[in-house]
């Protein structure tokens, strides 16, 4: 795989200095593996002049861009914001998929969506749930996070990697990231034989 390039997904972005020492530190990863990471923020576009609005639909753009001369996507999908992954890593995720480009993904959150989601819902009462929920269900497949995401990683040979890092390192710790490399290095190694 030479010059095989990975996007690297996930809210880091929303980190401060957005995310760049746990990008340049996937990057230097990638690198030793033999890979190229593309972070989301590499070549961000002048932004000078534009409306928040059309700010945004140049970073989406940008990121478009990226995803399209990527290989592979590995996605942080570490809960963010919610019981639930970053949706805009959801949609990274779900492009590359559609793009039939190998999908890894790894969460630093080793308890299962239903279980967050009942959590969240019930606060203690479980007639909760049907109540803030407008009646509908919670997914209760046992999977780390919402079944078409997970669905994309194993439907692309691979598994969510969960890993319990210490609190307060969800989103900074490249334990998850690690082990999607070596899945990934693992499937370039095996193709060489």
């Amino acid at each position: 795989m030479p010059n095989f390039k990975i996007y690297l997904a996930g809210p880091e972005v929303f980190l401060p200095e957005f995310g760049k020492p746990v990008f340049d530190a996937k990057k230097a990863m990638c690198a030793e593996f033999g890979f190229e990471g593309v972070s989301p923020m590499d070549g961000e576009p002048s932004l000078e002049g534009l409306s928040s609005f059309a700010q945004g639909v140049a970073i989406y753009r940008g990121n478009l861009a990226h995803m399209q001369r990527c290989d592979a996507v590995i996605a942080n999908m570490t809960p963010f914001r919610s019981v639930s992954m970053d949706p805009g890593t959801a949609f990274e995720m779900g492009y590359m998929a559609a793009n039939g480009k190998p999908v890894l993904g790894y969460t630093h959150v080793t308890s299962l969506f239903h279980d967050r989601s009942a959590r969240y819902y019930e606060h203690g009462r479980s007639d909760l749930l049907e109540i803030y929920s407008v009646g509908t269900s919670v997914e209760r497949f046992d999977m780390a996070d919402n079944l078409m995401m997970v669905g994309a990683v194993d439907h692309a040979g691979f598994c969510v990697q969960q890993i319990s890092v210490p609190a307060g390192e969800e989103l900074t710790s490249l334990a998850g990231f690690l082990m999607c490399l070596h899945e990934l290095a693992g499937l370039r190694d095996s193709r060489r034989e």
